[in-house]
């Protein structure tokens, strides 16, 4: 990482970490926790327990005005204009050649969309964002509001005990509201980039400390750091931008066609469709995939996929060590005609060839809390 403590931002939460004894790192232009206790034992602990994550880094956007959907439509390939009030909708940011320029998550909220960005992307969001919409909408950056995420089995159990009003409990997994706690406003969303449920939690960042320091009072929670939530979503086969997408990488080749909704693909009239449907369903030229590594060896980002002659054909854009499954795991890009699960792929990592397996994703079981289908 090439920044350094002098020109990092600071988190509202910052001293706070420090006074739990975090180790601090820089990322996506902030001074952020890394891990407390270890990686291992946070990991396995936001899966058997409840986590706290502090993702304040990321961007907290309101848009506002009549035509909002629509008008956001014009860049994502999401059914926004369908979305009703209260439900969250994952989509893509797209350049006019379908290239992934970031993914966020957009909610209805009854009276505007609010979008929660990346943090490393957030200030090219914006400006692209305001190049993009048209002049009526107004595009707000929610600067003085911390974000915190509590995610694990036991988050729901967690957070009932807080008295928050009306109970956040009842919401489902990508359904979100307005709540109150001793008089301080909360946005909480049951979402999360984990695989577990949880909820995330938009706070005035003035309250951020209370508010995490009531949390991680509670039995069932801990603080977790950057190192823990890398390895949880890396389970749970869920991309990282900036490392498995790219402005390179178009939705089907990495693997996100889900996010390309019926409705807009029969439209067809989102930035860089052409482009984006021409490889829709199966017909790019490579895809993200999931890794089973051989051996006890982590192969890691940048590492080389190559065929029998030694050439280069792909590339891993993810890879550790999975505390739950107790082997190595990462995701690559592959030609489309070796993603198929089961396929052998030999990974090259500093002169060592690895024997690996194409895996089905998520690694680890999404555990979400979703609504049971009548």
């Amino acid at each position: 990482m090439s920044e350094t403590t002098d020109n990092l931002q600071q988190l509202p939460l910052g001293d706070w970490h420090r006074g739990l004894g975090a180790r601090m790192v820089p990322f996506a232009g902030y001074e952020m926790p890394v891990q407390y206790e270890g990686v291992m034992a946070e990991h396995i602990w936001t899966r058997t327990e409840a986590g706290l994550f502090d993702v304040s880094h990321m961007g907290q956007l309101q848009l506002i005005g009549e035509g909002a959907a629509d008008a956001l439509e014009r860049i994502t390939p999401g059914n926004l204009s369908a979305l009703a009030p209260s439900k969250i909708r994952y989509t893509l940011l797209l350049a006019e050649d379908g290239g992934i320029l970031d993914d966020l998550m957009v909610t209805n909220t009854g009276h505007h969309l609010y979008l929660v960005v990346n943090g490393a992307t957030k200030h090219d969001d914006i400006a692209y964002l305001q190049a993009q919409l048209p002049d009526n909408l107004m595009l707000n950056h929610l600067e003085d509001a911390a974000l915190l995420a509590l995610q694990g089995p036991k988050a729901a159990a967690a957070l009932a005990k807080l008295d928050i009003q009306p109970l956040p409990t009842d919401l489902y997994f990508m359904e979100a509201g307005s709540f109150q706690w001793n008089g301080i406003p909360l946005g909480i969303s049951r979402s999360g980039y984990t695989g577990e449920d949880g909820f995330e939690i938009s706070v005035p960042a003035e309250h951020a400390v209370t508010l995490a320091t009531a949390l991680t009072a509670l039995e069932e929670v801990r603080p977790i750091g950057l190192g823990a939530r890398d390895s949880l979503r890396l389970e749970a086969g869920l991309p990282l931008y900036g490392h498995d997408m790219n402005p390179d990488i178009l939705p089907v080749e990495a693997n996100l066609s889900f996010a390309l909704s019926k409705a807009r693909r029969e439209e067809g009239n989102f930035a860089g469709a052409k482009q984006v449907l021409a490889q829709y369903p199966d017909k790019a030229a490579q895809k993200r995939i999931g890794l089973f590594v051989d051996g006890r060896q982590p192969i890691r980002e940048g590492a080389a996929a190559v065929d029998a002659a030694g050439t280069t054909i792909g590339t891993v854009t993810s890879g550790g060590f999975s505390p739950t499954l107790q082997r190595p795991i990462a995701m690559a890009y592959v030609p489309m005609e070796l993603s198929e699960t089961g396929t052998a792929i030999t990974i090259e990592q500093r002169g060592k060839k690895i024997a690996c397996t194409v895996a089905d994703m998520p690694f680890v079981s999404h555990h979400y809390h979703r609504k049971t289908k009548p």
